[in-house]
């Protein structure tokens, strides 16, 4: 039961490790807005439900009476649902963190914008976003490794 664990635990670092790897690749390159950042959106919500899953088959080994020997364990398998909620709240606050920095009121005032400004602000906004969600999803991984570590007697 223990290796069933560990080999889930490195499946989900590793579903969490490719959007990780690429949205760094996508943000350095300054343009978001490619094919390569719809392929960085879906890889991070496969890596979410990934750790999600692995949760949940924790949650049902640790109901059936199967407990790890090493209590972490359970706190790097929950923690990157919490790094994951963290991240889409910061997401959600960088849109207007940016607006605020360039002293817009809302989207009226993004709207009298001319097209081509507009379009610059909104590449900041998902860059900062996509930098963000490719943060969790490296913070994730490295959890979902340590919890690997620590599976002890399950």
């Amino acid at each position: 039961m223990n290796e069933a664990v560990v080999a889930a635990a490195v499946a989900a670092a590793g579903l969490n490790l490719t959007p990780a790897a690429l949205g760094a690749w996508v943000w350095s390159r300054g343009d978001p807005g490619g094919g390569e950042a719809r392929v960085f959106w879906i890889a991070l919500r496969v890596g979410q439900l990934a750790a999600l899953a692995f949760a949940i088959a924790i949650g049902v080994l640790a109901a059936a009476g199967h407990y790890s020997s090493e209590h972490l364990f359970y706190l790097y398998a929950l923690l990157p649902l919490a790094v994951a909620f963290v991240a889409e709240q910061l997401r959600v606050v960088s849109a207007q963190a940016i607006l605020d920095k360039r002293g817009l009121e809302g989207s009226a005032a993004v709207a009298a914008l001319p097209d081509g400004e507009q379009h610059l602000l909104m590449m900041e906004v998902v860059r900062r976003e996509l930098g963000v969600m490719a943060l969790s999803a490296f913070v994730a991984a490295g959890l979902l490794l340590r919890a690997a570590s620590t599976a002890h007697g399950i």
